[in-house]
C-alpha cells in the first residue's frame, strides 16, 4: 500500500502537548452500530497488515474503524524508551473517549492484547467484544524478567534499559526498567478477570515470542463464560499469512454475531 496516496493521518491533542496519530473511517450506520478498534503490538504501527486487514473487513461490512500508535510508535509524538503499560492504556483510552461512539469489538495484537483488557476493565460500557492476536499480557514480567539472567537483572536496574535480540530486525529491542516496574502494575493473569464481554483469542502454536498456553491461561481468568480460543498450529507470532488473516476476519463476522 503506498501510504503516500493515503495522505497524512489526524491527530489527537492529549496532554497539552503529545498527540496520537490515527485513522479513522465511518461506517454506515449510526453512532450506536458495533465499531471496530485496533491496538497494535509493541514498536509496531497502526499500517501493519492486520489493521489493514481489520480496517478493510470493517469496510466491507459497513462498520466504523479506528487505528491510531501509541506515543512513541509510528508518527505519534513521544519517544519510544518513555512509554510503558499505563501510558499506552491512556492513549488507548483517550483514542476510545474521544474517536469512537457507541460500542466497539477491540482487536489486540500482542501488548495490544494486554491493553485491550485493560480498556475493557476500564469502559466496560463500551467495549462490546474482544478479540485478541498473540495477546501477551503480563509479558513484562512473565517474557522478560522471568526469563533474564541474573546478570540480565542487575544490568537493567543500574543502566535504566536493556537491548535485546528483534527478531524482526538486525537493531536490538531497548526495554527500560520502567516499562518492568510499571508493567507490576498491570498484572492481568494473577487473578480473576471481570471482563464479561465476548472474547475470541487467537494465538500460533509456532509463536517463539508469546507461547500459546498465554491465550488459555487468558481464557481460563476471564469472568465472560463466552470465550473461545483458536490456536492455529503452523502459525507464528505475526499471524499475517493469507489464512491466518481469513481467520482473523472469521472471528470478526462471529464476534458480531455472538454480541448482536
Amino acid at each position: 500500500m503506498n501510504m503516500a496516496e493515503i495522505g497524512p493521518p489526524d491527530y489527537l491533542d492529549i496532554n497539552g502537548n503529545e498527540r496520537l496519530a490515527y485513522r479513522k473511517a465511518a461506517g454506515g450506520g449510526s453512532g450506536t452500530d458495533i465499531g471496530v478498534m485496533f491496538l497494535c503490538g509493541h514498536g509496531s504501527d497502526m499500517d501493519g497488515t492486520k489493521a489493514l486487514e481489520a480496517e478493510a473487513w470493517a469496510g466491507q461490512a459497513g462498520r466504523s474503524f479506528l487505528r491510531f500508535d501509541y506515543r512513541g510508535h509510528g508518527l505519534s509524538s513521544g519517544d519510544f524508551l518513555d512509554g510503558n503499560i499505563s501510558n499506552w492504556t491512556a492513549d488507548s483510552l483517550a483514542a476510545l473517549d474521544a474517536l469512537t461512539e457507541g460500542p466497539q469489538i477491540l482487536v489486540g495484537s500482542s501488548l495490544g492484547g494486554w491493553l485491550m483488557l485493560n480498556v475493557a476493565l476500564a469502559r466496560p460500557d463500551r467495549v462490546a467484544g474482544l478479540i485478541g492476536i498473540a495477546a501477551a499480557p503480563d509479558f513484562t514480567e512473565d517474557l522478560l524478567w522471568a526469563e533474564f539472567t541474573d546478570e540480565q537483572r542487575r544490568r537493567i536496574e543500574a543502566d535504566g534499559v536493556i537491548a535485546l535480540p528483534n527478531p524482526y530486525a538486525d537493531e536490538p529491542v531497548k526495554y527500560p526498567w520502567h516499562l518492568i516496574t510499571d508493567g507490576r502494575n498491570n498484572l492481568r493473569l494473577r487473578g480473576g478477570l471481570d471482563i464479561a464481554c465476548p472474547v475470541h483469542l487467537l494465538h500460533g502454536m509456532k509463536d517463539e515470542e508469546v507461547p500459546w498456553q498465554t491465550a488459555t491461561q487468558t481464557a481460563a481468568c476471564l469472568a465472560s463464560t463466552d470465550v473461545e480460543v483458536t490456536l492455529v498450529k503452523e502459525a507464528g507470532h505475526r499471524f499475517s499469512e493469507p489464512d491466518q488473516l481469513a481467520i482473523l476476519r472469521g472471528a470478526l463476522d462471529r464476534m458480531v454475531g455472538r454480541i448482536t
